[in-house]
């Protein structure tokens, strides 16, 4: 509809998994480096991991396209088959034939070999790539582990590559898939991409469509940003609908104002209001933040005597160890260095002194001087929250350490509005004058401050301080239930599934009854759903990290930290 107004051969923000609109940030080709590396040894798994619409698709759409003339591939886009299925699919794929009747995995296996022998016989390789890997069942994911048996005796007749959300990680990172997960020979995890590869992503998709010159200022550019958190996908749905907009206002250029009406109506996930009342709210929110500003501004105390510092009027709050040591315990922080311990039957270490701020640093001076070890820090303090310690000095070792204590990684990429929803402390990635991230830690919300540690430091600002530097990664600990399982799934069987029944019926008031309550039936996925569906969650019917993190809130988990904030509901 716009393409003529704009001087464009086709839309450039199409949502589709087309290669030639792919921008190869450092680290997409690095993605797509491992994955031609884990295809070019010949054998084994290749795993590629990323948030919703970080590019997975994208890259292995790309990947297919420079693969060799004498290779093979099989795709499997609905990996949420048993393995009967799974082993007809890969079949179909590759134009094997077999008895369609037939309930034998052993006679699919047969013609499978034999198909791999005569493929290897004429110099050819074959390659299995599944996508949404993380919804394979336990069943499906032992026959691909076994698939990778099919060999001569110098290598293997099949390589797969699987494709999934952070959940793959998790899965493969259980003790009864670990002969699996040693098989792994390359991976690799996506994330969000920073502003300034947002602002080259815009660009690139623009001039692949014939664009001769910039149609989003640089004001336009940072309201994505901070409104998609670096999610390719969600950047495209944002630029195309602010493209519709600017061409209904008859504009040739797009501004903040018009990414932010256009958010108001694709992204109410995100927080923001629906069409017809999210500008009356703005104005309502400024005037009452005026308001407020006024307000204090009459009331301030006096001027203190030099020498002292002004906490009334300070940008950065920093509360001296003694008035630490006063300060009665919150709600949110009580119990965060004494319950959660039981998390892992452990005891309780002591915290960890940090430094004390004592020359009126800045956020953006402490996070200037950040040095090598902030990562460490800020993983340290998180599992201090926990009531744990941890010697982590990167996510990969923090993250590894988590299911021996009965914890879980989430990383991702969102807005405020999402974090706000977990209600966890976590690692934020901020960025610094210099364009570095520096991992800091979030302990706490207070209103409209929060309360940080930088690299050992610990700061109280205000949230709109912390947001100008926040770009949406974030990295957060979550409570898996007591059996260990991240993840419930249709057809499982485990006591982690009577586990979520009782926590739905707490939640919700309604009961799935079933003959075996261990059971995930057809029941139990309806219930989920629609706790899913009410609480703005994709409606899949699985209890993910995102699903167990919500139930644990709504049912008054003690034994976690919390930012001590009540989260906004859509």
């Amino acid at each position: 509809m716009y393409e003529k107004h704009f001087g464009l051969t086709e839309r450039p923000f199409s949502i589709a998994p087309d290669p030639r609109f792919l921008y190869m940030s450092q680290q997409h080709r690095e993605a797509l480096a491992h994955l031609l590396y884990g295809v070019g040894e010949g054998g084994g798994f290749v795993q590629l991991t990323g948030e919703v619409g970080t590019g997975k698709t994208t890259i292995c759409r790309c990947l297919l396209e420079q693969l060799p003339e004498n290779v093979d591939v099989a795709l499997i886009l609905n990996p949420r088959v048993t393995a009967l299925e799974l082993l007809a699919s890969l079949c179909d794929e590759l134009r094997i034939r077999y008895d369609r009747d037939t309930t034998s995995i052993k006679s699919l296996i047969d013609v499978l070999n034999a198909y791999l022998l005569e493929s290897h016989a004429r110099g050819r390789r074959t390659v299995l790539m599944i996508d949404e890997a993380q919804n394979l069942g336990a069943e499906a994911l032992e026959q691909v582990r076994l698939l990778t048996n099919l060999e001569t005796t110098r290598e293997k007749l099949l390589q797969i590559i699987l494709v999934g959300q952070p959940e793959l990680r998790d899965l493969l990172a259980r003790e009864d898939l670990r002969q699996l997960s040693q098989r792994i020979t390359a991976r690799y995890h996506l994330t969000p991409i920073h502003r300034d590869e947002t602002a080259a992503y815009i660009q690139h998709r623009l001039q692949v469509c014939g664009a001769t010159v910039n149609l989003f200022d640089d004001n336009a550019i940072d309201m994505i940003q901070k409104l998609s958190g670096g999610v390719p996908r969600l950047i495209n749905v944002l630029c195309d609908r602010a493209m519709l907009g600017a061409y209904v206002e008859g504009s040739r250029s797009i501004n903040a104002a018009i990414v932010h009406k256009a958010a108001t109506e694709v992204l109410p996930e995100q927080g923001l209001e629906a069409p017809r009342r999210g500008l009356w709210r703005w104005f309502a929110a400024t005037a009452a933040v005026l308001a407020a500003g006024l307000l204090a501004w009459f009331l301030r105390p006096p001027a203190m005597p030099p020498g002292h510092a002004d906490r009334a009027d300070s940008m950065v709050q920093i509360p001296s160890d003694e008035a630490q040591a006063r300060k009665p315990e919150t709600t949110a922080a009580a119990g965060r260095l004494s319950a959660p311990a039981a998390v892992a039957g452990i005891e309780t270490p002591e915290p960890a002194a940090t430094a004390a701020v004592a020359d009126g640093s800045t956020l953006d001076a402490l996070l200037a001087r950040a040095g090598t070890q902030a990562a460490a820090r800020a993983w340290a303090a998180l599992y201090r929250l926990w009531g744990l310690s941890s010697s982590a000095v990167n996510d990969e070792q923090a993250c590894a350490q988590a299911p021996s204590v009965g914890l879980r990684c989430l990383q991702g990429g969102g807005s405020w509005t999402v974090l706000q929803r977990y209600d966890r402390p976590a690692v934020l990635l901020l960025t610094a004058p210099d364009g570095r991230r520096v991992p800091v830690l979030l302990s706490e919300v207070m209103g409209a401050n929060v309360r940080i540690q930088v690299d050992g430091h610990d700061l109280e600002v205000p949230l709109a301080e912390l947001k100008r530097h926040w770009l949406g990664e974030y990295r957060l600990l979550w409570k898996v239930p007591p059996g260990g399982s991240p993840v419930l799934r249709p057809g499982e069987r485990s006591p982690d599934v009577e586990w979520l029944r009782e926590r739905l019926q707490q939640v919700t008031g309604l009961r799935s009854i079933a003959p075996d309550p261990q059971r995930f039936d057809a029941g139990l996925r309806e219930l989920v759903r629609s706790f899913q569906q009410d609480h703005g969650l994709d409606a899949d019917g699985v209890a993910g990290p995102r699903t167990l993190i919500y139930l644990n809130n709504l049912t008054g988990e003690s034994s976690m930290p919390r930012l001590g904030v009540v989260a906004s509901r859509s």
